[in-house]
C-alpha cells in the first residue's frame, strides 16, 4: 500500500497473516464541500468526477479491486464481485485482491475473517439492518463455525449521540430481551440513547462469535469520518477487508 494510507485507519485486530482491512476518512480527495475531499458515494449529489477519481484512487492505492454495493439496510449476503454492483448489505469473498467493501456515515461498519484467513466479508448495519440480522447473515456466509470467525467494528455513531425512539428499542429486545442495557433514557422524554456497538457484540455473542474487536469511535463526535447526523448533505467514507494477492 502507497503514502495516502497514513490518511486511514487500519483496524486494530489479532486477523490472520495475509488478511489486510482499511478504512478510509474524509482526507486525501478531490471532493469539494460538504463532500471534502475523499468522499466514495456515488448517490450523494456529490460530482460524479470528484466520485471516479476517489475511488480509482482508492483501487490504485491499495491495490485491491473494491466490490461496491448498492447498499438498502437488508439483511443480503452476496459474494463479492468487483463487476459489478449488487443490491445488498454484505458481501463474502475468497478470491485474493477481490474486496469486500461498505460505506458508510454513522451506521456501522463490521469487518469479518476466518481464524484460517480464506475468507473475509463485510457488513453494512444501520439499526435496521443490524435488528433484521444482516451481522448473523453474514456469520452464516462462512464454512467455518462462529468461533472461528473474528470481527471488527469500525467507525459508527457513538451512544452519546445516537438518540432513537421506543420502536427502535422494541425491535431489539423483541428477540434479544438483554438488549435494554443497550438504551439508556435520553434528556428528551420517550427518547433513548443507543449503544450500537453493544447491540452488535451482544448480536455476534449469541450467534457464537465471541472475537469481537474495535468499536468505540464515534462517527458523530470524530470530524475525520463523514456523518449523517451532524450534516445531512455528506459523502461517505469506506471499510474494506480482502486477502492479500501474493
Amino acid at each position: 500500500m502507497s503514502e495516502p494510507v497514513a490518511h486511514w485507519l487500519i483496524p486494530d485486530w489479532p486477523a490472520p497473516v495475509g488478511i489486510k482491512a482499511c478504512v478510509t476518512t474524509r482526507a486525501g480527495g478531490v471532493s469539494a464541500a460538504p463532500f471534502d475531499t475523499f468522499n466514495l458515494g456515488d448517490h450523494v449529489d456529490d460530482d460524479p468526477a470528484a466520485v471516479a477519481q476517489n475511488r480509482w484512487k482508492l483501487t490504485s492505492d491499495l491495490h485491491v479491486q473494491p466490490a461496491w454495493l448498492k447498499q438498502v439496510h437488508g439483511t443480503n449476503v452476496v459474494e463479492a464481485l468487483p463487476a459489478q454492483v449488487m443490491q445488498a448489505d454484505a458481501s463474502w469473498s475468497r478470491k485474493p485482491g477481490v474486496a469486500c467493501t461498505i460505506m458508510t456515515a454513522d451506521c456501522l461498519p463490521a469487518l469479518f475473517c476466518n481464524r484460517q484467513g480464506d475468507q473475509v466479508a463485510a457488513a453494512h448495519a444501520g439499526w435496521r439492518g443490524l435488528a433484521a440480522g444482516v451481522l448473523e447473515a453474514t456469520v452464516d456466509s462462512f464454512t467455518a463455525a462462529p468461533s472461528e470467525i473474528l470481527v471488527w467494528l469500525g467507525p459508527a455513531i457513538g451512544p452519546q449521540a445516537f438518540e432513537v425512539g421506543p420502536e427502535v428499542r422494541e425491535a431489539f429486545i423483541a428477540t434479544h430481551p438483554e438488549a435494554a442495557e443497550a438504551f439508556v433514557p435520553s434528556a428528551n422524554p420517550g427518547k433513548f440513547m443507543a449503544d450500537i456497538y453493544q447491540l452488535a457484540r451482544l448480536r455476534l455473542a449469541a450467534h457464537g462469535v465471541r472475537a469481537v474487536y474495535g468499536g468505540g469511535l464515534s462517527t458523530y463526535d470524530d470530524e475525520r469520518f463523514f456523518s449523517y447526523r451532524r450534516g445531512a448533505r455528506t459523502g461517505r467514507f469506506a471499510s474494506l477487508v480482502w486477502i492479500a494477492d501474493v
